[in-house]
């Protein structure tokens, strides 16, 4: 499958640089190449060669930069593309677009159109695709990983696998059906079950996996709770190394919610900082409360400071939200002694209980090293390829739904449980992008930026 139109994009970042690159691809790209070039035959195949690039109407010289041909099929979008390695001064990438707008048959490319083809045209799955956008977008580490195993096909791999079983399952409904009058073995139904169960076992162990992959993707959230004036922002400000929150002996400072994105041990991690929690003195203040509240519910850890000095007294509205994902800070130390007694996590159901005091940055160590191993226990990539998306939850899900359906009727019509099998393969075969899915593709290709 090839597109009539030949696209063009500046696939490098904007802004000036020593070296940007021009991608094109379609069917008009060797004749662009002559057009540039002045040259009569097209240059060898994936070697870069030198040249001087002209405006193809004036003549006038554009730029002297890299020439990369790939003819199609083998290519990024298996289309013939070409790569213009130019100086990445503004001017000169001005110069070279305009230049290339010019030309019959040719337009700028939108968000993701590359990619878009690659697909199109079976150079990738749709898994791949998004693999490549979160390659594009990833800050840490761990996000790096995922993305190249998403990219490499792992989990796509592990999906077709699942499509070719149910598939295997659908064959022995299917000559039941068709060829019931024929001497087919005994019990043929009855060996699609045993399939279908482990199946559904595997599936079921697959979305079990904590939300590991949003998680690597998007970033654990992390919140900080505590009443007014106990430290908070004086934290936040520690964890990100600059000056976040405004700190000030009075109370109630924050009033909104504060995010901080950092690379905890590799893995993206968003620290929030909340309104201290107490009755609110006003509407604003009210309002920052019952956001706070809200933020703790979805958070993944949460960090609860508390004044030494109160310690174990503590308001209702805070031991609510103390559970087996939270950490407790007794701050201000330098004030308050805490003695070995009042660490004992059998006070409160929490993860564990430090001492520190922000202020003189005492006891840092030690929660941050618990803070990492509670971040890497929660998001370390496993051996099976994770979920990264909620569309892929969502036909997993969906999946898993008719096949509890087969499992729970086996009984019934077998057109009905051929049909349960053929939506479930359909719902697998979604994610990939081996059934059609043209209502997401937009939103898929849309996440790229223009020139990828």
């Amino acid at each position: 499958m090839t597109s009539s139109e030949t696209i063009f994009a500046l696939s490098s970042g904007k802004g000036r640089a020593g070296v940007s690159v021009i991608r094109l691809s379609g069917p008009q790209t060797g004749p662009t190449i002559l057009n540039l070039t002045g040259r009569s035959i097209l240059p060898t195949p994936r070697q870069a060669q030198l040249c001087w690039f002209k405006d193809p109407e004036t003549l006038a010289r554009l730029d002297q930069g890299l020439l990369l041909y790939f003819p199609h099929p083998k290519s990024f979008t298996g289309e013939d593309v070409a790569e213009f390695h130019i100086h990445g001064g503004r001017a000169v990438i001005d110069g070279f677009l305009n230049a290339l707008a010019k030309l019959t048959g040719l337009r700028a490319a939108q968000p993701g159109e590359f990619t878009r083809r690659a697909f199109d045209n079976g150079k990738m799955d749709l898994t791949a695709a998004e693999g490549l956008a979160d390659l594009i977008n990833a800050e840490t580490e761990a996000q790096r990983r995922q993305a190249l195993r998403l990219m490499a096909g792992r989990l796509a791999d592990l999906y077709e696998g699942w499509r070719k079983q149910l598939i295997s399952a659908m064959a022995y409904l299917e000559a039941d059906i068709d060829f019931a009058d024929e001497d087919l073995p005994e019990d043929v139904t009855h060996k699609t079950r045993p399939i279908i169960e482990q199946l559904r076992l595997k599936i079921s162990e697959h979305m079990g996996d904590g939300f590991k992959g949003e998680r690597i993707r998007d970033g654990l959230q992390v919140v900080i709770l505590g009443e007014p004036n106990v430290g908070k922002s004086t934290l936040l400000n520690l964890l990100s190394q600059r000056d976040v929150a405004i700190i000030s002996d009075m109370a109630g400072t924050t009033r909104d919610v504060l995010e901080v994105h950092l690379d905890i041990g590799g893995f993206p991690v968003t620290i929030i900082d909340t309104a201290g929690l107490r009755e609110g003195r006003d509407a604003i203040e009210a309002e920052g409360i019952r956001r706070a509240e809200g933020r703790a519910k979805s958070a993944d850890i949460k960090i609860i400071l508390i004044s030494a000095g109160e310690w174990p007294n503590i308001s209702v509205r805070l031991e609510k939200q103390i559970d087996q994902n939270t950490i407790i800070l007794l701050n201000k130390t330098d004030l308050h002694k805490v003695s070995e007694e009042n660490l004992r996590q059998d006070i409160y159901p929490c993860r564990a209980i430090l001492a520190i005091s922000a202020k003189e940055e005492k006891g840092m160590a030690a929660f941050l090293s618990l803070l990492s191993q509670e971040v890497e226990q929660r998001m370390e990539l496993s051996d099976t390829p994770n979920l990264t998306r909620v569309r892929h939850r969502q036909a997993l899900t969906s999946c898993l739904a008719h096949l509890d359906r087969y499992l729970e009727f086996s009984n019934k019509e077998l057109a009905l449980l051929a049909e349960d099998l053929r939506m479930a393969v359909r719902n697998l075969g979604a994610i990939t992008g081996r059934v059609d899915v043209e209502d997401i593709l937009d939103v898929i290709f849309s996440e790229f930026c223009i020139g990828k």
